[in-house]
């Protein structure tokens, strides 16, 4: 059976306890007692309750709270065999120690229980010896025990209040940080959805124009698609600096960013869409029925830009050939609606690779503003199935959705 090992005194506790008993001997060698023996009892049994008070001592931060009682106990012997004073003042500091380091039920009933001890002192010296100086006895008692007991409840309140602000900083600064990676986790989505939308559509024509260069045998063809992949390349590479530009900190002599695209350009990528997508037996229109009025807010009206313009480079890429129609419709109330509908047809492949980050980025826009977002195949009309993009953005009430104040109108 192995027994525990004893707890190691902390430094500030032995020199505490070496001081107390070297000043005890001193006095004891001196005859330097607070009170003399009772009884006539020798004068080296006081030396017992000082070792003991230097061993309590010795525990008082590791071993409460039984130190406490074996200090008390110490304290009582000592009276009765001559009292020295360094037992006394080590007593007071055991029982500040108790309240400061010792459990919490300790801490809360050390004081209390002193109190009761000194007046229950006082009152038996004053029955015993019937003089009004007998209730000194309770002074010295309050000095001894009441005081350092409420001493160490007052410093301990104080260690406990400034734990309690150390550890509620800490939460705050790692709520902070978690508040800081999820800002950060949002913008890098956020720059995602915008990188893929402003540079999918331009690199999807330019590699279906390389495909057609490189299949077709033709010097005036091949010309025609290079001046294709040019342009786009020219578009693509001014939209990235554009959204560079938004990234960066402008200052000083540099040009402010260019504005985000509007539904006022609608009309210049549906005609950029049927340049590209006339070659697969695709065409476009814009049917816009909404009602006059101010327009939607900028980012439900960046939202249904995107999603036209992602809609569209997808038509280009997987559609049958036939027509694609962009709808957009303000009569709900408080809301805009985007639906693109495309020719659908099951395919091996398509006429550009991609890797699905186009849907997932159009869900996440509409979500972001709290509206409903599907796509999917649908039935359409003469029974034909078609591929149906449809978005609803939630707008300020009574707001419309074009700048221009043009409504009601079908272009194609």
């Amino acid at each position: 059976m192995s027994l525990l090992p004893l707890p190691r005194p902390h430094r500030d506790d032995v020199l505490i306890a070496v001081a107390g008993a070297v000043g005890g001997l001193v006095q004891w060698r001196l005859g330097m007692f607070t009170s003399f023996p009772v009884g006539g009892v020798p004068q080296a049994p006081s030396l017992v309750p000082l070792a003991v008070m230097c061993g309590a001592e010795l525990l008082r931060r590791t071993a409460q709270p039984w130190v406490l009682p074996a200090a008390a106990a110490a304290l009582v012997a000592d009276t009765v065999t001559g009292s020295l004073l360094a037992t006394v003042l080590m007593f007071t500091d055991v029982v500040y120690a108790a309240v400061l380091y010792g459990p919490p039920r300790v801490a809360r009933r050390v004081p209390p229980a002193s109190v009761l001890a000194t007046t229950a002192l006082a009152l038996a010296a004053f029955f015993a010896w019937r003089l009004p100086g007998a209730l000194t006895v309770g002074v010295v008692g309050a000095l001894v025990s009441v005081g350092p007991a409420f001493t160490g409840a007052v410093v301990r309140n104080h260690r406990d209040q400034a734990l309690a602000e150390r550890l509620r900083a800490e939460q705050t600064a790692l709520l902070a940080e978690m508040d800081r990676v999820q800002a950060v986790t949002a913008e890098r989505a956020r720059m995602a959805r915008e990188l893929h939308d402003v540079v999918a559509n331009h690199l999807s024509a330019i590699a279906i124009h390389a495909t057609a260069a490189q299949s077709l045998d033709d010097r005036e063809a091949s010309r025609e698609a290079l001046a294709v992949i040019r342009e786009n390349s020219v578009q693509g590479l001014a939209e990235m600096r554009r959204l560079i530009g938004l990234l960066r900190e402008t200052g000083g002599e540099e040009e402010p960013p260019s504005a985000a695209p509007t539904l006022d350009g609608l009309d210049a990528l549906l005609a950029h869409a049927r340049a590209h997508g006339a070659a697969g037996g695709l065409s476009f229109s814009l049917r816009d029925e909404r009602s006059g009025g101010p327009p939607p807010p900028a980012p439900a009206e960046l939202a249904a830009y995107r999603i036209v313009q992602e809609s569209l480079t997808n038509a280009l890429k997987h559609a049958a050939p036939g027509e694609v129609t962009v709808r957009l419709d303000g009569s709900g109330e408080g809301s805009l609606a985007v639906t693109v509908t495309s020719p659908h047809q099951e395919r091996s492949g398509s006429r550009v690779p991609g890797s699905g980050a186009g849907l997932v980025g159009m869900r996440e826009r509409v979500e972001l503003l709290g509206g409903s977002f599907s796509a999917g195949p649908v039935a359409g009309r003469a029974g034909r199935t078609v591929w149906e993009v449809r978005a609803v953005l939630p707008v300020a009430e009574g707001t419309g959705a074009d700048r221009s104040g043009a409504r009601g109108r079908t272009r194609g």
